[in-house]
């Protein structure tokens, strides 16, 4: 049995696409006078491919209506049922039109846009689109009106030949009451010269009065300014004018292979590396986007870059940029000359590398960790937290030829002050990248010694006291035991510098580790309770080192009433715990609070009983 077989288009609703490409496609209204520009632009460098000499203006005219006129190749009749007329269809993509086959398609790699929808993005503001054309290939044809409407209808009819006196095309919109901001005089400078500020032809913005504002100018990096210093100014004055800050340095880039040209502007003031910052991407003079994160690598937030190139591709709105090959290798090649620049100041302005140093040394250790000739230029000059202060490792390691390093920020806080007075090199390595690159300084200093701090080594330093001595403290350090002994932490006793430091909490990983497993198994139940209990035995606790030199802990050796002893072994380690800047636990909360009553109440009533349930003396 054969079957019947009929062909039928697509039909499309012109009024749901033109919503579509509002609220989903493109990010904005403002959009339409982009997408003007952008066919008047690619319309000259069509004319301009057959004749060099032809003239490259665009008029923007302001009022009731907004106009745009280019002096660009035009439209025949033929053209326009052909690519007006059919929505995706580009006269961009074709070596037709009116030129000859070879001009246009050498044209068309210079082309803006290549999709064949930009003219409808002009309904999101307006109901009523004109386009009269004359086109420049063929002096006799006539110019022609093309009439579209927000619904779908449109209209096409010839024109006499007055009614267009040169070649090229005008584009007229008629505003919506709605969207009519979006034409005013102002917002339609302001946008010409956001999106066309670095168009090769003269663009030009007409206002109801007849004011004509020039819009777009050569770029910087592009002119010629006759001595390297008026250059630099040039650049900065850019950078004041489209970031509004001036840079610490300006890095001219230059990628032939890419078609790409600009500035990276090194940020004057410190920033966060999770915040990345937009660069301004223009193709081919058209900007497409102000917020261009991927075009260079992510350590390199510290610059802000604008640019211009013919061989990245944009999307479907030409809002960003397609990630493709082209892209990757672009980025990488910019993160290059960002390096470069920055190895290049150690030679060159050894001031300007400290003082951005100073300013992103995040980012300089990010970059340094994987990439080792940088690391052999800048490590020398950048800053860690050390014993000795905030100095460079260059000058921490000829005063120290052994360099110990601790693997968190808590570590190093703990030993710090005992270590410094001991003599001790110590770097705090608890900083993003910073135990990685001190552990790299003897690649760099041939002859320095870097070991991770071990809390045996801080305790090595720490002298014994004597027999005599801890025999008369036995008393107290028992009771202290068993009272901080609950905190996994035994106690100690020993002569240390400064005098000033009562007591000292010394904790490796693993005793971390087992404060981790007691917390989490304190607030379990069942079996995962008895798991991490498991875990328990043999793990190393942390030390409460107790300083015999110390006035303080002298007298509380002395102490024989067992309630105040008590109270006074929870202070000692309640302050010791505060010294270290470590995170408190419930329980090491509730010690401290407990302790403070009890030696206040001891306080107030001297000839009574301390601790937490004291109750007041009865005056007599």
């Amino acid at each position: 049995m054969l079957h019947s077989e009929s062909a039928h288009s697509f039909q499309v609703d012109l009024r749901g696409l033109v919503d579509l490409l509002s609220h989903h496609l493109y990010s904005s209204p403002r959009v339409y006078l982009r997408e003007l520009l952008q066919n008047a632009a690619d319309a000259i460098t069509a004319r301009r491919a057959a004749d060099p000499g032809a003239p490259a203006t665009i008029t923007v005219r302001t009022g009731e209506s907004l106009t745009v006129t280019d002096t660009g190749a035009g439209l025949t009749e033929a053209d326009v049922h052909r690519f007006l007329a059919t929505i995706g269809r580009s006269s961009k993509r074709y070596a037709e039109g009116g030129l000859d086959g070879a001009g246009l398609e050498s044209a068309r790699g210079e082309f803006i846009g290549q999709f064949g929808i930009g003219l409808l993005a002009c309904f999101v503001v307006a109901d009523e689109i004109t386009v009269i054309s004359r086109p420049a290939a063929d002096p006799g044809a006539p110019t022609v009106e093309w009439r579209g409407h927000a619904d779908g209808r449109y209209t096409i009819r010839t024109l006499p030949a007055d009614a267009m006196p040169e070649p090229g095309t005008t584009v007229r919109l008629t505003p919506r009451a709605d969207n009519a901001e979006w034409t005013s005089p102002e917002r339609v400078t302001g946008l010409a010269r956001h999106f066309g500020g670095l168009l090769k032809p003269e663009v030009t913005v007409v206002d109801p009065r007849g004011t004509v504002t020039r819009i777009n100018d050569t770029p910087p990096w592009e002119r010629s300014h006759g001595s390297p210093l008026a250059r630099r100014e040039a650049l900065t004055a850019y950078c004041r004018t489209t970031f509004g800050f001036t840079p610490l340095d300006t890095i001219e880039l230059d990628l032939p292979a890419a078609g790409l040209r600009g500035v990276a502007y090194v940020l004057p003031t410190a920033v966060s590396p999770a915040q990345r910052a937009g660069h301004r991407v223009h193709l081919k003079g058209m900007l497409l986007t102000d917020k261009a994160p991927e075009l260079v690598p992510d350590w390199a937030f510290f610059v802000r870059c604008v640019v211009d190139t013919t061989s990245l591709r944009p999307t479907a709105s030409r809002e960003a940029l397609y990630e493709d090959g082209t892209l990757s290798a672009v980025r990488d090649a910019l993160g290059r000359r960002v390096r470069d620049w920055l190895t290049g100041l150690a030679a060159s302005d050894p001031a300007l590398l400290h003082r951005f140093i100073d300013t992103h040394h995040l980012a300089v250790k990010a970059l340094a960790r994987h990439d080792d000739e940088l690391l052999r230029v800048v490590l020398p000059w950048l800053p860690f937290e050390t014993t000795d202060g905030d100095v460079t490792l260059e000058e921490f390691a000829r005063n120290h030829p052994t360099v110990l390093v601790t693997r968190s920020v808590e570590e190093f806080r703990q030993v710090a002050p005992i270590a410094s007075a001991a003599g001790l090199g110590v770097v705090n390595g608890g900083y993003t990248y910073d135990r990685d690159l001190v552990h790299r300084l003897p690649e760099i200093r041939p002859g320095s010694t870097v070991t991770d701090l071990d809390p045996a080594t801080v305790t090595a330093h720490l002298d014994a006291v004597d027999p005599s001595a801890e025999l008369r403290a036995a008393a107290f350090l028992a009771l202290a035991r068993e009272t901080v002994g609950a905190h996994e932490c035994d106690v100690v006793l020993r002569d240390f510098q400064p005098v000033t430091a009562p007591a000292l909490l010394l904790d490796n990983r693993e005793a971390r580790h087992e404060r981790i497993r007691s917390s989490l198994a304190f607030g379990s139940d069942g079996l995962w309770a008895d798991i991490l209990g498991s875990l328990r035995d043999g793990t190393p606790r942390a030390q409460l080192v107790l300083n015999h030199l110390n006035p303080l802990v002298r007298q509380a050796l002395t102490i024989t009433e067992r309630g105040l002893a008590t109270t006074t072994a929870e202070a000692l380690y309640g302050q010791a715990l505060l010294l270290s800047r470590r995170p408190l636990r419930a329980s090491e909360s509730a010690l401290l609070n407990r302790a403070f009553i009890g030696l206040l109440t001891h306080a107030m009533h001297p000839a009574g009983p301390a601790g937490p349930g004291t109750q007041p003396r009865k005056d007599a």
